[in-house]
């Protein structure tokens, strides 16, 4: 009911899921309102709020295990989501490895994703594969590595897969008292926002 009131204008927006599992709601909203034309994918994003600076985590609530073309439609959808917040994008796609310094298919994964995004969007700036440090001090690109097209740290984190995304906002939030906003849900071809079914009223009134 509440996807085809957004569908027919009768409401901007369709925020759910603390009295509604996501998955009901993901799918009611795909049927009824749909992906963004040219989308082809949904993905989520996260606001971790620090005493310092706003970070944008993604995908944290959707795609599981997204292949190299999946990781790289979600860093562009992002970077497009973060630009709306008056906020230039500085993207890091994170993994256990630096520029190869481990070879393994998963962080392959994640270099490949950096050269579609570069090729697609070359005014983006973005880099990777990276370890979450070498992402977000300044320092340590600088030092170790000065060939990398990432300046002034990242405020884009792109995650390998859904865990680690997943994983890391909410010890962001647990642990490092983060202020945490969203999801966000990217794609689709009007506003809808699904939040944890634990949700406070805080965290409704910021999505």
């Amino acid at each position: 009911f509440g996807a085809m009131m957004v569908r027919l204008g009768h409401a901007d927006g369709l925020i759910g899921g603390v009295t509604a599992h996501y998955r009901e709601i993901m799918r009611s909203a795909l049927q009824v309102i749909g992906m963004k034309e040219g989308s082809t994918r949904v993905c989520g994003m996260h606001l971790v709020v620090t005493r310092k600076q706003i970070y944008f985590f993604a995908d944290t609530t959707v795609n599981f295990t997204p292949t190299a073309e999946e990781l790289a439609d979600i860093a562009i959808k992002t970077a497009a989501a973060v630009r709306h917040f008056d906020v230039v994008p500085r993207l890091a796609m994170l993994s256990s490895s630096d520029f190869g310094s481990a070879i393994h298919p998963e962080s392959d994964k994640v270099r490949q994703a950096v050269e579609i995004v570069k090729k697609k969007n070359p005014e983006l700036m973005i880099d990777g594969e990276m370890k979450a440090d070498t992402a977000v001090v300044p320092e340590i690109i600088e030092s170790d590595f000065p060939f990398s097209t990432l300046k002034g740290g990242a405020n884009v984190l792109i995650f390998p897969n859904l865990d680690a995304a997943n994983i890391a906002y909410q010890l962001m939030g647990l642990i490092g008292e983060a202020e945490l906003i969203g999801p966000i849900l990217m794609g689709m071809a009007k506003p809808v926002h699904i939040l944890d079914h634990r949700a406070e009223v805080a965290e409704v009134v910021n999505i």
